[in-house]
């Protein structure tokens, strides 16, 4: 597996190499004015050394020359001569060291101030880095408290959707519930209808039955009655000879009783109509009531006998108030 290139920023790179160039810079700048100092100071050794050489030879000419005065032989012409010879060449030499002096202080000179301008860029470099870091610095924090601003914002903000989404949930839940409870309330109430209608339905069935029942039985007792009376109706029939003019007034007479006893009936039947509970015991005192019906027969008999007529065809029939009483 091929090894992972390192990416390096150009800016970080650079600034490395600036900052070992500047130590490197800062070496060779001290080194060069030591050298500088160091030569100032040779120079200097050199123009004193030339400048006592230079003393000695003047001191040796005037003492030449003094001697000449005195013995103006050739020897201490040539001796003079020499002696001039000798300070003019080291007269040469010591202006020459002065030179060097000079020159090796200029460039002593050059070389401090141009450490010291080095020195002074150096020093304004650092305090603006230093002022740019605590520009930057107080950049950051303002930029940190704006951003920790905008996050409590934000939060806030967040917070104040989650509050209004909470509410709009509970409200939502809160109207659903209600639907559900007017819904259920509804179904409750149609449940109730329907088991109400159901019931009054069943009820109504019960009734009908119970009034089916009720109107069969009451056909039954009729019926039974109806039955009943037919054998003592025959009997009455059979045993009835002609019957006269005067018997005929004696039934005329009694029709009030009959009606009475129809209006009896009616009484009777509205008896029943209010209380159908009561119907059967009444049946069964009709039914009871049949033995004085029966008895009621024998005794119209002697009457229908003495009122004989020669008419017996026209005369109606009587009527036994004793049959309509039972009803």
């Amino acid at each position: 597996m091929a090894a992972r290139k390192k990416v390096v920023d150009p800016i970080v790179d650079l600034e490395s190499q600036i900052a070992k160039l500047k130590t490197q810079l800062d070496k060779a700048r001290a080194k060069q004015a030591a050298s500088a100092t160091k030569a100032v100071a040779s120079a200097s050794k050199a123009n004193a050394a030339a400048q006592k050489k230079f003393d000695a030879l003047r001191s040796k000419l005037a003492a030449a020359q003094s001697a000449a005065k005195t013995k103006k032989t050739a020897a201490a012409k040539a001796k003079v001569a020499k002696a001039k010879d000798a300070v003019a060449a080291q007269k040469a030499a010591l202006a020459a060291s002065k030179a060097a002096v000079v020159d090796s202080k200029q460039a002593l000179v050059s070389i401090s101030e141009a450490n010291k301008l080095a020195a002074t860029v150096a020093k304004a470099s650092a305090q603006a880095e230093k002022e740019l870091a605590a520009t930057a610095a107080k950049k950051a924090k303002t930029d940190a408290k704006k951003q920790k601003a905008a996050d409590k914002k934000a939060a806030a903000k967040a917070k104040a959707a989650a509050k209004k989404a909470a509410v709009k949930a509970k409200a939502k839940a809160k109207a659903d519930a209600a639907k559900a409870k007017v819904k259920a309330k509804a179904a409750a109430a149609k449940a109730k209808a329907a088991a109400k209608k159901a019931a009054d339905k069943a009820k109504a069935a019960e009734k009908k039955a119970a009034a089916k029942a009720k109107a069969a039985e009451k056909k039954a007792a009729a019926k039974a009655k109806a039955a009943a009376k037919k054998p003592a109706a025959k009997k009455a029939v059979a045993k009835k000879p002609a019957v006269k003019a005067a018997p005929a007034k004696k039934a005329a007479a009694k029709k009030p009783a009959a009606k009475k006893a129809v209006a009896k009936k009616a009484t009777a039947k509205k008896a029943v109509a209010k209380a159908p509970a009561k119907k059967k015991p009444t049946a069964k005192k009709a039914v009871a009531k049949k033995p004085a019906a029966k008895k009621a027969a024998p005794k119209a008999k002697p009457a229908a006998q003495k009122a004989a007529a020669p008419k017996p065809t026209e005369a109606p029939a009587p009527v036994s108030p004793s049959l309509f009483g039972d009803e």
